[in-house]
């Protein structure tokens, strides 16, 4: 399309435009065209019937009407009159003047006060407390001044005032169009004594408790910020039910936010429960506010332009220093007087994209210039070149090792509300756990109530194990009587049954650092596995370069990691029998492996492929030792994973297979003429029901006919109704899961997108898990 003859026109010049093509012939007038025009076409009127046949009217709507192309925006102008909403009271009403409108944004200025600007507002357009002039007579309100300003003028100078301006409405009336987005008010749910958090509107610094004073009808309430003072200030706030800044209670805590105690509180941490109880009020129930988790996507250090709470007439550049749900702290940049970072919703209309007031020519507040400040120089007195390379890890003090700290966003004050827990996936997961599983769970847990954080990390450490009742048993041991605990029941699922048992959590923040330690050195794992300390590279205890015995040994139970010298005599009737029976098993069936350092290199899966002619050898090697053969046969047949131990690579099982096949028959019968024969009729009859739990275990295993990379969110709705979860397979249709979304999923993902609750979640992330772990065995290679 050629651009030389074009032109531009305003939609306002609608006197030389139609709506419809071919409206000049049909009213006898003779379309002419440019001489530039008929030095390209001869026959223009064929041209026209040939180029604009089947072509679209433009709608007539654009050229008619008060809009005439216009924005409902740009008809609000200067003096334009509109009823404005009390701040306290629905029902009353009073006209106001448009002083300036910036993109929509009003200032506002009552009638009867035009010579003063000091009570001008400022609203945007959209704001439901803005009405066209006359609907307070239409729905019989009252429209009367507010209170703030009644008392600067007469009854009378009020009385003219008001009819001056009804005349002026009714001369120069506004189009309704600019009313038409405005949002219908649904009705809310609240009583009266319903307790909840708000952010205060006069000072939207802080969050604290308040209580539903007054309901004036299915769309308005009163709500007022709670202050147990003798003489208490009373901050009021009408309300509807998405009003933006009100929240259920707890909220705060789930969100790691600091919930500023009523003013006249006399207990050191507030804690709703006792507050409860002692105003003997109920809670507002969570259908009552609006979506608290949806952020729109705003994220932090994001740059933006804000409206500045103490002085709405100024906009200022504004960085997001958290967000936490539909809430966003904002940090403003320039202002004269230093200010604490603000509370703002995420659909406030006082906040903007960068770039609105240039295009709406408003002035910006601009950021301070950086100042260059030189680093003050610290003298450091320990000469690190003295340190010797030989110092023994464990002497090293860990505060001098350059960990970083966790993000503190969102002020943690309270007693019982725990930090922001890592899982540190580097650290060593000793014996218990599974490396592979630590390595998807979440980077973090937290922060929020002490028993709720450790309980849901306790729940991913016994789903992380080779055998989590063996995990929950040992967790039942971890206690302490100088401990502030609370006794939680948790769950581990394995071979189809389900164990609980009740383990002691503490409930203090103080006490966090210590029982997570104390943990970590129960499971023989890194005492940093799981802690407040988040581990970027080198982990301070150095577990990186401990193999699994030598670990043990300064963390572990040193009884199960004791073993004679490589020169020692096997059969040594005065040493300890079991390792050594230990040893000879191993290097009887691990041939190629035998320096093996693992506790742990009994693999149920080899064992299990010898031929029928060797069984008998088999169960006299298997059912030597108790404690250790049936234990760790068990570690490695867990049905939720299909990787061997971390000592080992994940193909242990198959290198192990084949090298056995091929080894030649007269070395395997020899070495099979050196095990020793069966003692007693029970331990064969155990390593037959060994045996049998692994055939049971290997039917239960998840078997994918096809690849989930393939699958089609019918595929995974599929699958989802054939597990306990189906009532949530609705959800994967809504959301438009497909099977490689699926295998992306993790618990805080589906905590957060799909909004469930802990135990529903849980048990989703462990199908999904399955899921995983199927698709690693059986496509991944």
């Amino acid at each position: 399309m050629e651009t030389r003859a074009s032109f531009i026109a305003t939609m306002q010049e609608t006197q030389h435009l139609s709506p419809e093509m071919g409206q000049s012939p049909a009213n006898g007038n003779r379309e002419q065209f440019d001489s530039a025009i008929k030095e390209k076409y001869m026959d223009w009127t064929e041209f026209l019937i040939h180029d604009l046949t089947g072509a679209r009217t433009a709608p007539a709507n654009l050229l008619e009407g008060p809009l005439r192309g216009k924005n409902p925006v740009d008809l609000i102008t200067v003096d334009s009159l509109i009823e404005l909403q009390d701040s306290q009271n629905p029902f009353q009403y009073w006209i106001v003047s448009v002083v300036e409108n910036v993109g929509g944004r009003l200032r506002l200025r009552y009638v009867g006060l035009e010579e003063t600007e000091s009570y001008d507002q400022w609203l945007f357009y959209l704001d439901c407390r803005l009405r066209p002039v006359g609907w307070c007579q239409e729905n019989k309100y009252r429209m009367d001044p507010p209170a703030d300003i009644y008392s600067l003028k007469t009854i009378s100078e009020w009385k003219c005032a008001l009819e001056k301006s009804l005349n002026d409405a009714a001369n120069f009336p506004l189009p309704m169009e600019v009313f038409k987005d405005h949002a219908d008010l649904r009705n809310h749910f609240f009583t009266v004594g319903m307790k909840l958090e708000a952010v205060n509107v006069r000072e939207p610094f802080h969050i604290y408790p308040a209580s539903v004073t007054k309901v004036f009808n299915n769309h308005y309430l009163q709500v007022t910020i709670d202050d147990l003072r003798p003489e208490p200030s009373k901050i009021s706030m009408l309300c509807h039910a998405d009003s933006l800044g009100i929240l259920p209670i707890q909220w705060c805590l789930k969100n790691g936010v600091n919930l500023t105690p009523p003013k006249g509180y006399s207990g050191q941490d507030f804690d709703w429960a006792d507050y409860q109880k002692q105003c003997g009020a109920e809670a507002a129930p969570h259908l009552c506010f609006r979506n608290t988790s949806f952020s729109r996507g705003f994220t932090k250090n994001m740059k933006l332009e804000a409206v500045n709470p103490r002085n709405p007439a100024e906009i200022c550049v504004a960085s997001i220093t958290s967000v936490k749900g539909r809430l966003m702290w904002l940090h403003l940049e320039g202002l004269q007087m230093p200010s604490p970072e603000y509370i703002v919703d995420v659909e406030s209309m006082d906040i903007f994209p960068v770039g609105w007031c240039e295009a709406n020519a408003y002035n910006l507040t601009p950021p301070h210039k950086a100042v260059l400040r030189r680093k003050r120089r610290i003298a450091v007195v320990q000469p690190e070149k003295q340190l010797p390379s030989t110092v023994p890890v464990e002497k090293i003090p860990h505060d001098l090792c350059p960990v970083p700290q966790p993000d503190t966003t969102g002020t943690i004050n309270g007693r019982y509300c725990c930090p922001q827990l890592y899982i540190n996936h580097r650290c060593f997961s000793g014996p218990y756990l599974n490396k592979g599983r630590i390595a998807e769970l979440p980077q973090s847990v937290g922060p929020g109530k002490c028993v709720l954080v450790l309980k849901e990390v306790l729940s991913m450490v016994i789903n992380a194990a080779y055998k989590p009742g063996s995990v929950l048993r040992e967790l039942q041991l971890v206690e302490d009587p100088q401990w502030n605990f609370q006794e939680e029941t948790l769950k581990a699922k394995y071979r189809g049954k389900t164990y609980r048992a009740t383990v002691k959590i503490v409930r203090t923040s103080d006490q966090v650092a210590d029982f997570c330690r104390r943990v970590c050195a129960k499971l023989e794992c890194c005492p940093n596995l799981f802690s407040p300390v988040l581990v970027a590279e080198v982990c301070p205890e150095n577990c990186s370069i401990h193999t699994k015995t030598k670990y043990t040994y300064y963390y572990g139970k040193r009884k199960k990691i004791i073993k004679p010298p490589i020169g020692e005599n096997n059969n040594m009737k005065s040493g300890h029998i079991k390792p050594a029976r230990r040893r000879k098993r191993r290097k009887s069936i691990f041939v190629q492996k035998k320096r093996r350092s693992s506790a742990v290199d009994l693999n149920a899966a080899g064992s299990a492929e010898e031929s029928e002619d060797d069984e008998p050898d088999v169960m006299e090697d298997e059912t030597g030792s108790e404690e250790t053969s049936s234990e760790l046969r068990d570690d490695q047949t867990d049905t939720s994973s299909a990787e061997v131990p971390s000592a080992r690579p994940r193909r242990a099982v198959t290198l192990r297979s084949s090298t056995e096949s091929d080894r030649p028959p007269p070395t395997e019968r020899a070495r099979r003429s050196r095990r020793p024969q069966p003692h007693s009729y029970g331990e064969a009859e155990k390593c037959a029901q060994v045996k049998e739990e692994i055939k049971q275990e290997e039917e239960e295993k998840l078997i994918l006919d096809s690849n989930p990379l393939e699958w089609t969110v019918t595929d995974v709705v599929r699958f989802i109704k054939l597990t306990d979860c189906a009532p949530l397979a609705k959800i994967f249709q809504e959301q438009d899961i497909d099977g490689q979304a699926l295998l992306l999923l993790t618990l805080p993902t589906v905590q957060e997108c799909m909004e469930l609750k802990l135990g529903p979640a849980i048990k989703l992330c462990h199908q999904i898990e399955r899921v995983k772990v199927a698709f690693y065995a059986q496509y991944a290679n």
